[in-house]
């Protein structure tokens, strides 16, 4: 994906074309779920001394001056980057085989939002609580619950992302709260001959945090709170229909079925559409680049939901401890030191990252740069984590298939969410 100046978090990587590959068995010594913290999780604990940051690609030249800033204070704990490919199938499971063979080099990671609870699960992060608990009264309520697991935080919270609405202002002068407002919205999009909305609807991971974000928006759930699949309800039913009803209905123009971020981006900067679910990496391109039909009458909005803003699907990084490092107490200064008020605004100027604290969303000069700031605010408190599963490959795959068929009327959406309900459960018991 072409790379932008604003805001295009290291997370969208993670969503854009990424099926994560199932990975192996366990390895892991210390406490999962919430545990107390024995095994590899209670050793460590008051260690200090070089430590090992493990991100991947730094782009956007964030990381090493940070960890030059960390390492000029800290002669006697010193921190070195382990950067990765920009790939985040490579990360993932590059971190999995370091996590098995139990490397005490790999001390601080930098840990998808859908990769923490595979994680924790296998007992491979340390639970931040006792003499490892860290502050979260200031960051944003869905980063804290995407790095936690179970009731217990198992990451910091780096980075976020969230979905937006962007829209043609000159065509519609109030933007829609709900999906059926928008849906009554599309006389215009064919009065001016173009396609009325589009999100990512190609079967990969898009699609999962689309589908996802239909459902959640409508009041249904993938997932309920116990982790069991809850997609056999009206609200579920609901949210998908209103996919595949304007699919069939031609509001959402019928090759959508193959967009994925940049696709979509693409169309709606060639005047091509009225409406585009996207992350805010659009705003930087579709303002600036000299094609763009839309540089001038750009609107954003949250996304719209079933009688108020909707659900977004939840996007973003967290820094988390591996239970295997011996120095744990330098590993958790490090984690404050990257989520200090000065560093999360370093993160969002330098490396257009979404900042995990509220009160840089409204702080008068970093919305002066990217005025955008507010709406993705009210997109991040309304976001929903992805499905938190330890089994998140083969449950992001039953929803992209289904999803998928439901859309494209190859399945009514009543069995899509059947079958979907039943690959989610064989899946969780591991079948």
């Amino acid at each position: 994906m072409k790379k932008s100046k604003f805001l295009l978090p290291v997370a969208t990587a993670g969503v854009l074309a990424i099926t994560l590959s199932a990975c192996g068995g366990g390895g892991g010594g210390g406490t999962a779920a919430g545990g107390s913290g024995g095994g590899d999780a209670a050793n460590g604990l008051d260690g200090r001394g070089p430590i090992t940051y493990v991100q991947g690609k730094d782009n956007s030249n964030v990381v090493r001056p940070l960890i030059d800033k960390w390492n000029a204070a800290h002669p006697n704990e010193q921190v070195t980057f382990k950067e990765q490919t920009d790939n985040a199938d490579q990360q993932h499971d590059d971190l999995v085989q370091n996590f098995q063979a139990k490397n005490a080099n790999y001390d601080v990671a930098s840990v998808d939002v859908v990769w923490t609870a595979e994680f924790a699960a296998k007992g491979w992060l340390q639970p931040l609580k006792d003499k490892m608990a860290l502050d979260t009264s200031k960051m944003l309520k869905p980063t804290v619950e995407a790095a936690s697991y179970k009731g217990t935080l198992y990451a910091a919270p780096e980075s976020s992302d969230g979905g937006i609405l962007y829209y043609r202002k000159d065509l519609v002068p109030t933007p829609p709260k709900t999906w059926d407002e928008m849906m009554s919205m599309c006389s215009i999009a064919t009065a001016n001959n173009m396609g009325c909305y589009s999100g990512q609807f190609k079967k990969y991971e898009g699609l999962t945090v689309n589908a996802s974000e239909a459902i959640n928006s409508a009041g249904g759930a993938v997932l309920d709170k116990d982790g069991k699949p809850s997609l056999n309800t009206p609200e579920a039913k609901a949210g998908l229909e209103n996919l595949a009803k304007a699919y069939a209905g031609g509001q959402i123009p019928k090759e959508a079925i193959t967009f994925q971020e940049e696709e979509s981006r693409q169309a709606f900067q060639d005047g091509k559409l009225l409406f585009l679910r996207n992350w805010p990496y659009v705003y930087n391109l579709a303002t600036t680049e000299g094609s763009s039909k839309v540089k001038d009458v750009l609107g954003m909005t949250a996304l719209p939901g079933k009688a108020g803003p909707g659900a977004s699907s939840l996007g973003g990084h967290s820094a988390a401890v591996s239970v295997y490092s011996k120095n744990k107490a330098t590993a958790l200064d490090f984690l404050k030191f990257l989520t200090t008020e000065e560093n999360q605004k370093f993160f969002a100027t330098q490396g257009s990252l979404a900042p995990v604290l509220g009160s840089l969303y409204e702080d008068a000069e970093l919305v002066a740069k990217l005025p955008y700031l507010p709406v993705l605010k009210t997109s991040i408190e309304n976001a929903v984590p992805r499905p938190v599963t330890p089994f998140y490959p083969a449950v992001t795959k039953a929803i992209q298939e289904n999803a998928y068929s439901a859309i494209k009327g190859e399945k009514t959406v009543e069995t899509a969410l059947s079958d979907m309900q039943k690959s989610i459960e064989s899946a969780s018991a591991g079948q």
